[in-house]
């Protein structure tokens, strides 16, 4: 606990000068009340950003020390910080202290004098709270598939295309994306190429502005017209808050009741329709040829596309990742260290050729961790976590891998975040400084 305290001075009480006595008084107040109203905030100014910080750091580092742990179908674990008490204290006192002291010309003769002191104490005790994300909610969305309206919208926002649908689609109208790497590292490579150069001519035509994402609002009648007069104000009323609408048809004698539905779309411009992607597009997923417009759904389709119509069909079928599934996905692009593969503790893919797979294939241009041997943190990492005797990385410069988790770790707050459990929550009361 740092203090400050003022060098004692012996003053003479008789002898001393009065003013002499008064400037020294009014410096010790002085010295004693200076800070006292920026204490406050200065140690806002100087521990948020810190707090923020320390806070963002970790979240990420926790982040890829989940998914190390996956490439090594390690069990996950986190710990979500709930609560941060800093409480900051300041104390301070002035005094005056009489004593007597001898005088060296004549040891009979004593004069009065006094001893100021001034002290001036501060603390920072903080307080974390640490809640362990393991509860049955926790879990629950862990393993809980992508909503489509998330998918869809993040894809109508600035991300790429090829990465929303590489990160979160399991399968599009039923054309595998490396489905077995969704879970622990399979012995046998995954099937994914088809999907892959589908994804990749769908971001070709995005680039040039010609497929366009956006919402249509569906009407859906709900049962059999009824009699004009058989509807009444309160009807109307409970309809919408349920949801529903009673609307006139244009008979006039009649209502509907209906609800309006929000249905994704995806818009193709017609000067797409014979464009080298568009063409590769339509063959992969087996979609019906010269629409300007196709829904999309989720999981509506039948998965064996040896059923669908010779002409194809008229909707992109979706079918999501779970969080955790998406997580196993990018552990495949995390290197490996040859003596952990011989030792077993990672799992070996292999091709068709009995080769020794390249996960880059899959995940290249999307995510990728790199790994260091030694103490020292790698110089150009963004985020580096130790693990098994390695510094698991990702690069300072690769742009890919970092916009990929930055998205990561944006939709693992959206999708995972909860609030804290009743359950046992970790306390830590930091010492003061």
């Amino acid at each position: 606990m740092p203090s400050n305290r003022l060098a004692p001075q012996h003053l003479p009480a008789s002898g001393g000068h009065p003013r002499f006595r008064g400037v020294l008084v009014t410096a010790l107040v002085s010295i004693c009340l200076a800070g006292c109203s920026s204490f406050g905030p200065r140690s806002l100014q100087q521990s948020r950003l810190e707090y923020n910080e320390t806070i963002k750091s970790t979240t990420e580092e926790q982040l890829l020390l989940n998914i190390v742990r996956l490439r090594y179908t390690d069990t996950p674990s986190s710990l979500a910080v709930s609560a941060i008490a800093a409480q900051f204290e300041r104390t301070q006192s002035l005094g005056l202290t009489p004593f007597f002291a001898a005088s060296g010309a004549d040891i009979n003769q004593s004069f009065t004098a006094i001893l100021p002191q001034a002290l001036v104490q501060q603390a920072d005790r903080p307080t974390f709270s640490l809640t362990p994300l393991d509860d049955q909610e926790f879990t629950r969305k862990l393993f809980t598939p992508i909503p489509l309206d998330g998918v869809v919208y993040l894809a109508k926002t600035t991300w790429p295309i090829s990465t929303v649908f590489r990160l979160y689609l399991e399968n599009l109208n039923w054309v595998p994306n490396a489905q077995t790497a969704s879970g622990p590292t399979p012995a046998d490579a995954p099937e994914f190429s088809d999907f892959r150069r589908g994804v990749e001519a769908l971001q070709v035509l995005q680039d040039k502005g010609q497929i366009v994402f956006g919402i249509d609002e569906r009407i859906e009648p709900s049962g059999s017209p009824l009699p004009a007069g058989s509807v009444k104000a309160s009807d109307i009323i409970e309809a919408a808050k349920n949801g529903f609408e009673y609307r006139r048809d244009a008979n006039g004698k009649t209502w509907s009741l209906i609800k309006k539905t929000q249905q994704p779309v995806i818009r193709i411009s017609p000067d797409a329709f014979g464009s080298p992607e568009w063409l590769l597009v339509t063959r992969i997923f087996k979609l019906k040829p010269g629409l300007e417009k196709y829904d999309i759904s989720q999981e509506a389709l039948s998965p064996f596309p040896v059923t669908y119509p010779a002409g194809g069909v008229g909707v992109l079928d979706l079918e999501t990742r779970s969080m955790l599934q998406t997580l196993y996905f990018v552990s495949h692009g995390v290197d490996v260290p040859g003596e952990h593969l011989k030792q077993g503790l990672a799992q070996r893919t292999h091709d068709k050729s009995g080769k020794l797979f390249d996960w880059s294939l899959i995940t290249g241009g999307l995510f990728k961790v790199h790994y260091q041997e030694g103490s020292e943190r790698p110089a150009r990492a963004r985020v580096a976590i130790p693990y098994r005797g390695y510094w698991f990385y990702i690069d300072e410069s690769d742009q890919d891998t970092k916009s990929t988790f930055s998205l990561l770790v944006e939709l693992s707050r959206l999708e995972l975040n909860t609030k804290a459990s009743p359950g046992p929550m970790l306390t830590l009361p930091v010492g003061a400084r």
